[in-house]
């Protein structure tokens, strides 16, 4: 998945590499970083990060047996300078071969620690790195806000049109509508009207990487102009 500045998503954490980095993160109060995978990348024959990446905060944690549910909002953007690769590949590696039970199911925490060779630098079973966070957008400005909404009002009637609303219902369904209410004068707001109409990953991950909101803007109208053409 692709983590923007401002939006918030629900995970459930039951691999045990990630049961480690939240234990972690809970012990000392810090954050993650949410990035996707790259699978030309290898580390440790796990699939690499791609290059940015969002900082998330835990916002809610609930324990339900040995699965973990999060409530995260995305923070700052980083771009990985690099990477730290796990102590252990995964679990099909010839390394780990009678790991994981014939049933499936996978060793506690301790077992998988105690395979952990004792040359190794990194002893955490998660990737890591050494990120720079970068610099948000400056406000967004009234003739950025215009674009914006020019643009929501677009996608949205298009939408309405699809599902045969009448005029005025169409109106009122537009303008009314919770995705104008996220667009003001905050840096973030081009990352949160992104969250809402944006769900393909690569979309989201060219976004994650601009700080321009002219850049952003220019990116979803070149989305939705060819979504109109169709």
């Amino acid at each position: 998945m692709v983590l923007l500045p401002g939006e918030v998503q629900e995970l459930r954490v039951f691999e045990p590499r990630y049961r480690q980095m939240l234990d972690d993160c809970l012990l000392d109060g810090l954050n993650f970083g949410l990035v996707l995978n790259d699978e030309s990348k290898s580390v440790n024959h796990w699939d690499g990060p791609m290059i940015y990446g969002c900082e998330a905060e835990i916002i809610h944690h609930e324990t339900k047996g040995s699965n973990h549910f999060l409530q995260i909002i995305g923070r700052r953007r980083f771009k990985i300078n690099e990477i730290f690769e796990p102590a252990l590949p995964p679990f099909d590696h010839p390394l780990l071969e009678g790991l994981v039970s014939s049933d499936g199911v996978d060793p506690d925490l301790e077992t998988i620690i105690q395979q952990i060779p004792e040359d190794v630098e990194n002893t955490k079973l998660y990737i890591s790195a050494d990120v720079e966070y970068m610099d948000s957008p400056v406000e967004s400005t009234m003739e950025q806000q215009s674009e914006m909404r020019s643009l929501v009002e677009s996608v949205l009637n298009r939408i309405g049109m699809i599902l045969n609303l009448d005029g005025d219902l169409l109106f009122q369904w537009v303008n009314t509508s919770p995705i104008m209410e996220v667009i003001d004068e905050n840096p973030n707001s081009v990352y949160s009207v992104s969250s809402l109409l944006v769900d393909d990953l690569e979309t989201r991950q060219k976004i994650l990487s601009h700080s321009n909101i002219d850049e952003i803007i220019a990116q979803l109208n070149l989305i939705f102009s060819s979504f109109e053409e169709e």
